[in-house]
């Protein structure tokens, strides 16, 4: 089961989602003789919701449906607009860092993780989030060395603060794709006076920029991933591969990180970490985004997440 948000005929939904097609909650529950509610998106009905046993009823029944039962109220993929799984996160948190040989091909030094700790900064949710199959767009601020970035995303399920590595992934509700697109070189003011933290700050700015966050085109329930280190992933840019890795090459873990951060900042339902990068970005071949490009980011058990770059 995966589930999504999209927009058909002007109207915002929660559905099942395929890669071929959409079938409504709302239809498939109703053939379920069952009543949701979808104003409140996806969370509730993803582990940790209220609503979480109702769409697992739901869905044994579209298991047991056959194919002509299903087809009246299934939409095909290229009728709906996907939209981004979590509308509004009140965090949107991304590491930086956090597989080795994404840190050697920049030029740097992976320590153990027993001898480090997680590297998190953050985007402004409102201006970054893209919806899958909506554009990129490269800033005419800095327009030369836009970068891909993907990574898997933790869809937080319930408020937690203080957990354990141990009981962490109990507070998952899911798992989508993140693309963290990323500006290597932005440099405001060329003529300025150089300070310590400029480049920090050069590297950090250089993550916000508009539509900067495409994510999608799904969220599938932490209860269907047992072990979220065991994922293939892999970015293609015009359909040539430039990322091919595995969630395993992790330097901390899902459970690490949701331990780390939340030892220190509370966790809310709908927040949203990105769980850095695998080696194959742009920079390390001298290869950056132009207009035209087509991005594919896919991991697995969760889907592809498609955009253009304008």
């Amino acid at each position: 089961m995966r589930l999504c948000r999209y927009q058909f005929k002007n109207k915002i939904s929660c559905g099942f989602y395929s890669e071929d097609s959409i079938i409504p909650l709302s239809a498939a529950a109703e053939m379920a003789g069952i009543v949701v509610e979808e104003q409140a998106g996806l969370l509730p009905f993803l582990p940790g919701g209220a609503q979480h046993e109702t769409v697992l009823t739901i869905e044994q029944q579209l298991k047991q449906s056959m194919d002509e039962e299903l087809f009246p109220i299934s939409i095909p993929i290229e009728d709906v607009e996907l939209l981004v799984p979590v509308p509004n996160p009140s965090k949107l948190l991304l590491l930086a860092g956090n597989y080795s040989k994404h840190i050697e091909e920049g030029g740097g030094k992976a320590e153990e993780r027993q001898k480090t700790f997680p590297y998190v900064f953050m985007k402004p949710p409102t201006t970054t989030l893209t919806h899958p199959g909506q554009p990129v767009k490269i800033p005419a601020v800095s327009p030369d060395h836009i970068d891909w970035e993907l990574e898997l995303g933790i869809v937080i399920g319930k408020a937690c603060k203080d957990v354990s590595e141990a009981e962490a992934l109990d507070y998952v509700a899911g798992y989508t794709v993140i693309n963290d697109i990323s500006d290597r070189i932005f440099r405001p003011n060329p003529e300025r006076t150089q300070r310590e933290k400029d480049g920090f700050f050069d590297w950090l700015h250089g993550k916000w920029h508009d539509t900067f966050c495409p994510m999608g085109p799904c969220i599938t329930p932490a209860s269907e991933i047992e072990d979220p280190q065991t994922l293939k992933m892999k970015l293609s840019v015009n359909g040539n591969v430039e990322q091919d890795s595995s969630t395993a090459e992790m330097i901390f873990p899902v459970a690490a990180i949701i331990e780390f951060i939340s030892s220190f900042v509370q966790l809310e339902p709908g927040d949203i970490i990105s769980t850095g990068t695998p080696s194959g970005v742009g920079a390390s071949k001298n290869k950056f985004l132009k207009n035209g490009d087509e991005l594919h980011a896919e991991i697995e058990q969760i889907g592809v997440l498609k955009n253009p770059v304008v």
